[in-house]
């Protein structure tokens, strides 16, 4: 049997690692969707290591707590027991087996793709980089950008004039590329993470290899496609085919209530279709990290290939004018009660993107208040997942929680939010004026209701 090459040989030892739990994977970005991950190496008993720029953060994982709502400091502890550490000192990469890269990929103020977080925690990276290490990005974006964007930093500024790992070739002195994304699904309790299928793309199928050996070990399957562009491309088909069909199903809102019919009604009729048909809701414009931004990175590539998604930037657009129709709809509801938006106390119920998460981003929440503090409104909110909203990378509110009582003292109340622990009923009743963007009223009779 002939010897292995080194390539070969990096690529054995690291899958034996990897079998044996013996692999240092490092996570890079302990948010939402790195912290969820770490936690599940660790309970498969990998040595791992969390590295984040935030200090604070760092700091409350090492003192076993939690930042995060749905994840708790037993869990956090758990993990600490195990040998989880957090750290900022990037320099203990060079000890990490696996890299996997879970830093935003938010847009800009022209709504086009900020990659300046892979790029930072890139140049971070490829000081430390050796040879047979994996490095795997999960962070949503744009076709292209493994190995357009961080492969490139990657072979340039590393100290040891190593090469991403491609066709079959080795001269031992190569690292290994794979794109993986994120699947995360906050608020969600149906579905285990690791029954959630894995998609790998890897850079040449090496890489592919090590990278569905790594994910395979805490995920109950894994896909790969032919390279990171097909990984990169399936995460934006998966979420823009959720933002088109929202936009369709707000739009047939906008519709519906000018006609006088129940859009909530029609799609319960329709839902019981056994084929065909799936339900999608309408709402007050889309939040969360991918739905919202998702389109717009697919739409600013697409034109590097002089071709223009004018379906999937339809949809981009009816869903990002979402709360301007919350804000004329509560300024309609205010004129029916011989009031005036202007100088009106406007009470928000609930400025997470999603019922039951404590997750502020992107969330439309933040800008109805803006709209309606621009019209001069007095606007407060409640939310049990958020005490205070400072200053993010689009708003600057720093509103502090109301409690929820004496309603009646304002002149509406927005249902923007549907947490579950929300009294509706009594909300209803001690309200003077209620405008419900959720259904969360649903099946209750009342003239202070205005569903929109």
């Amino acid at each position: 049997m002939p010897p292995y090459s080194p390539a070969e040989t990096a690529l054995d030892q690291l899958v034996t690692r990897i079998q044996q739990r013996l692999a240092r994977v490092g996570i890079i970005g302990l948010g939402y969707v790195g912290l969820p991950l770490a936690l599940l190496y660790s309970e498969q008993k990998f040595p791992v290591t969390g590295f984040d720029i935030d200090v604070r953060k760092v700091q409350t994982l090492n003192q076993g707590g939690s930042y995060i709502y749905r994840i708790s400091a037993g869990e956090i502890q758990g993990a600490r027991a195990r040998g989880f550490s957090a750290t900022s000192d990037y320099s203990q990469l060079a000890a990490m087996d696996a890299i996997i890269i879970c830093v935003p990929t938010p847009l800009n103020e022209h709504h086009e793709p900020d990659l300046s977080f892979i790029t930072d925690t890139t140049h971070s990276i490829a000081p430390h980089l050796r040879a047979g290490q994996l490095v795997v990005l999960e962070s949503t974006t744009y076709p292209g950008t493994t190995e357009e964007v961080m492969v490139p930093i990657l072979e340039k500024e590393n100290k040891a004039g190593l090469r991403a790992a491609r066709g079959e070739q080795s001269t031992g002195k190569e690292f290994f590329v794979a794109f993986s994304p994120e699947r995360e699904d906050p608020g969600n309790t149906t579905v285990a993470r690791r029954d959630i299928p894995k998609v790998v793309g890897g850079l040449n199928p090496q890489a592919s290899e090590l990278a569905r050996a790594l994910y395979g070990s805490i995920f109950n399957r894994t896909v790969g496609v032919s390279s990171p562009a097909a990984a990169e491309m399936t995460k934006l088909l998966e979420n823009i085919y959720r933002c088109v069909n929202i936009a369709l199903v707000n739009e047939l809102k906008l519709l519906c209530l000018r006609m006088g019919i129940d859009i909530w009604e029609v799609i319960e009729a329709a839902s019981t279709k056994p084929f065909g048909f799936h339900p999608f809701y309408p709402g007050p414009g889309l939040g969360g990290h991918c739905i919202p931004v998702d389109p717009f990175y697919l739409s600013w590539k697409a034109r590097e290939w002089d071709f223009r998604t004018r379906f999937i930037e339809l949809a981009g657009e009816i869903n990002v004018n979402m709360p301007y129709h919350i804000l004329s709809s509560v300024s309609s509801a205010l004129n029916r009660h011989k009031k005036s938006l202007n100088g009106a106390r406007i009470l928000v119920l609930g400025v997470a993107y999603k019922k039951d998460i404590d997750d502020l981003r992107e969330s439309p929440a933040l800008t109805i208040i803006e709209l309606l503090q621009k019209d001069g409104a007095q606007v407060n909110y409640h939310d049990p997942y958020f005490p205070f909203i400072g200053k993010g990378r689009k708003y600057d509110l720093q509103l502090k929680c109301t409690e929820l009582k004496d309603l009646g003292r304002y002149d509406c109340v927005v249902i923007v939010t549907d947490h579950s622990d929300y009294d509706y009923r009594r909300i209803v009743e001690e309200s003077q004026l209620v405008v419900d963007t959720r259904n969360a009223t649903r099946g209750m009779a009342s003239d202070k209701i205005v569903r929109c």
